[in-house]
């Protein structure tokens, strides 16, 4: 049994209209979800495939982190998708910092996050102090180095042109030679 933390305002998005959403991911995920909405822990036990249910709790911690409920179940229709999560609190100094950072990602009118959504192919989002990124394994890193770049101070003109040129190494396939 696994237990994942999700936030007081993700519980109901987690179980959804009349329980649907939890349903669903118990049905698809071949895992029993015991939640407890007073604190927030959701404790995963695993009731038919155990490497399905591995990844149930991915999908209870990408919902807990501002991902659809369709977009976190999508972790179990590839087995290299995956999920990820960069915590900003470790790469800022204080609430003024994170708040900056935060809008570094994010971009005037969330144009910084969509261009990384639509450049790279992953889903990203960010919420409380996390960036979260759903996608195949060179998506992620894509949007991780991408967020880095951001984080570290970056322009964001470098980091969208370091995106486009990762949109084209990975729309026309792997090219192993360029970086």
């Amino acid at each position: 049994m696994q237990h994942v933390k999700v936030p007081q305002d993700r519980i109901g998005v987690l179980i959804g209209d009349g329980g649907e959403t939890m349903r669903e991911i118990e049905s698809q995920a071949e895992v029993r979800l015991d939640i407890d909405s007073e604190s927030g822990s959701v404790a995963i036990d695993s009731v038919g495939d155990p490497v399905t249910g591995l990844v149930a709790p991915d999908i209870v911690q990408a919902i807990g982190r501002g991902f659809s409920p369709e977009t976190a179940l999508s972790l179990l229709n590839d087995e290299m998708r995956m999920f990820d999560l960069i915590d900003l609190d470790e790469q800022t100094r204080n609430k003024n910092d994170l708040q900056r950072q935060k809008g570094r990602l994010i971009g005037e009118n969330g144009r910084t996050r969509e261009l990384m959504e639509e450049l790279s192919g992953a889903d990203v989002v960010i919420y409380g102090s996390t960036l979260g990124i759903i996608g195949q394994p060179e998506e992620v890193e894509a949007v991780r180095r991408a967020a880095g770049m951001l984080l570290d101070g970056a322009p964001h003109g470098a980091v969208y042109s370091f995106l486009e040129r990762k949109h084209n190494e990975l729309s026309r396939g792997f090219d192993i030679s360029s970086d």
